[in-house]
């Protein structure tokens, strides 16, 4: 019977190790700080003499193979918390030093995100060693049983790392290394992240012109005219779909609120930390990270009844939230965003009919991206939420009974929930096989419980509407971040930026050539004219850079014929198409669309 393999994690920090033990074969004198697994990947930070450069990571991964390749034990030992500092102090190693004596008297040793051990100080006696050969780490495990079982493995990237997360400490370096069960999968993730790199975002952002950022405005995106066309696209496609086809109101709520709003909602203690405060007027004011306060504010505004239930308020203004600058990145970790943002509220016993619409509305909006995604229900964090427990129980039994009645699989994330109330989130699958956290779908009991909202029933009696959060797309920023990537920047047709360009290949094609985009741009379609004095083969090409996804070429045919050469930016050749028929072509890509261009 053959052996289960180790887990992807354990193998994953167990390299940590052995890439810790080559190091200071290689380098004496190296200080250790800590080596966690993380997703697809492992690292460790360390303080290495004379330092490092990405020159040095092929001797330190032949290394790492001489050491599998012997197969040393992990070998656990339990010793005291006096003995593992001696033996570390010995050793010179002084962030061992200052872990152990913070599990000593403070019962942890949490480094930045990474939680190596986190217990009642009083109960602390020992703590665990674990030896590879003559390599010796603090460390809670657990670990492959020897050396040779780290799997397929690559070093990555160097990177610098304040110690603890804390600038104020000394850097080390962080060396970035990822292992696999087999080469075969190693390949295959080595090709992920090449092929990530010539899809990031950040960097077809500015080649196509889409958006930039400036210092002067950290985590703040200056949209460029062909993102603003893209981003404001995405956003009235929403707005059709939620106002004008799914009974929403839409709303355009207050950026800047009194400390007050906050504090009833409940921000002000659980998430001031991420907001942006000022003092206005010897009063503090802060800057809306989401909508919900505000819109509890409209609904409380006059009287409802529960005819006027569910009332679905949506809402895409501005959105600001105090993210430190070290985690800013792109479009994906930003300080000010907007989302196409809806609280439903509603009867109790609307609950269940609410959630499934929204289900069908997560489906129908990505299978128009072709998207695949799971869903994730996230409950209670037990030490972080508002209300009362029955209360919660009941709201996670609410999303779960909705999930069951339509037939979704989803996973289960213990804790992950929002403090007012547990979610659904919504995990995408982009090209490359990588997640991203888009749409969610949140119950809440306890906003509409700390802003006294009320509706009068049939009986004439009042009683408290639930409300449910939900976005679709999420941020525009990050979904416009996951699509660039998704689609390498080759959008879809009906979100292009730019449709088509219009090639006259001479002079006295010109003429014909205008005429043909303003027949276009009369239909509605976004049409670039380009009469640059370059070849036709020359200008083709920028096109396709572009990602341009129609080129009509106009030559002395065209001209006499009243009609356009078509070409794809994948290459294809269409032959001469009468304008009239490219514009039934054009149609039939947008969705929603009748043949004459009316919407359906």
């Amino acid at each position: 019977m053959t052996e289960p393999q180790p887990d992807l994690t354990t193998m994953r920090h167990s390299a940590a190790h052995v890439m810790a033990a080559a190091v200071e074969h290689l380098f004496p004198g190296t200080k250790l700080g800590v080596g966690p697994a993380i997703e697809n990947r492992f690292y460790y930070d360390m303080d290495i003499p004379g330092g490092i450069t990405r020159e040095d990571l092929p001797r330190i991964e032949e290394e790492m193979r001489r050491i599998a390749a012997e197969q040393h034990i992990f070998e656990r030992e339990e010793v005291t918390i006096d003995g593992a500092l001696e033996r570390f102090r010995a050793a010179g190693q002084d962030f061992k030093v200052e872990l152990l004596t913070d599990l000593r008297e403070r019962g942890t040793t949490r480094v930045g995100s990474h939680e190596d051990v986190d217990v009642d100080p009083a109960n602390v006696t020992s703590a665990s060693l674990y030896r590879t050969g003559d390599f010796v780490d603090l460390c809670r495990g657990p670990h492959v049983k020897h050396s040779g079982e780290i799997g397929a493995f690559k070093l990555l990237e160097i990177s610098g790392a304040y110690w603890r997360g804390d600038q104020r400490r000394p850097q080390l370096q962080r060396i970035y290394g990822t292992t696999w069960h087999s080469q075969e999968e190693l390949d295959h993730y080595l090709w992920q992240i090449e092929e990530a790199e010539k899809r990031d975002h950040r960097k077809l952002g500015r080649e196509l012109g889409l958006f930039m950022f400036h210092p002067y405005a950290p985590g703040e995106a200056f949209w460029l005219p062909k993102g603003t066309v893209l981003y404001q696209t995405l956003s009235d496609y929403m707005r059709r779909l939620l106002v004008h086809d799914g009974g929403y109101v839409e709303v355009r709520s207050p950026l800047l609120f009194n400390r007050a709003l906050w504090e009833t909602s409940g921000h002000w203690d659980k998430f001031r930390d991420n907001m942006f405060v000022l003092d206005v007027e010897d009063q503090q004011m802060g800057l809306k990270p989401m909508n919900c306060p505000g819109h509890m504010l409209v609904y409380g505004s006059e009287l409802r009844s529960y005819r006027d239930l569910p009332l679905r308020i949506h809402d895409q203004s501005v959105l600001h939230r105090n993210e430190e600058s070290g985690n800013l990145s792109g479009l994906t970790r930003v300080r000010q965003f907007c989302q196409d943002d809806a609280h439903l509220f509603v009867r109790p016993d609307q609950i269940e009919s609410e959630i499934s619409d929204l289900l069908r509305l997560v489906k129908q909006v990505y299978a128009l991206f072709g998207l695949e995604y799971q869903m994730e229900l996230s409950t209670r964090n037990p030490e972080s939420y508002l209300g009362d427990l029955e209360t919660w129980e009941r709201a996670e039994n609410n999303l779960r009974d909705a999930l069951i009645s339509n037939d979704i699989p989803y996973l289960v994330k213990e804790g992950d929930a929002a403090f007012y109330g547990p979610k659904i989130d919504i995990h995408v699958t982009d090209a490359l096989g990588r997640e991203w956290q888009c749409a969610t779908i949140q119950l809440d009991y306890q906003l509409p419980e700390r802003f006294d909202l009320t509706y009068v029933g049939d009986d004439q009696q009042r009683y408290r509407p639930v409300v449910i959060h939900r976005a679709i797309f999420g941020s525009f920023e990050r979904f416009i971040a996951m699509l660039v990537e998704h689609y390498a920047g080759a959008f879809p047709f009906w979100i292009a930026p730019v449709q088509a360009v219009v090639l006259p290949i001479a002079d006295r094609h010109t003429e014909h050539a205008q005429g043909v985009v303003h027949n276009l741009r009369d239909a509605g379609f976004r049409v670039e004219l380009d009469v640059r004095r370059e070849n036709l083969n020359h200008k083709i090409r920028d096109a396709q850079l572009q990602k341009i996804p129609y080129m009509l070429v106009i030559g002395d045919r065209e001209a006499e014929s009243g009609a356009a050469a078509v070409r794809t930016r994948a290459g294809e050749n269409l032959g001469a198409i009468a304008v009239a028929d490219v514009i039934q072509r054009f149609r039939s890509e947008i969705p929603g669309q009748t043949s004459e261009g009316s919407l359906q």
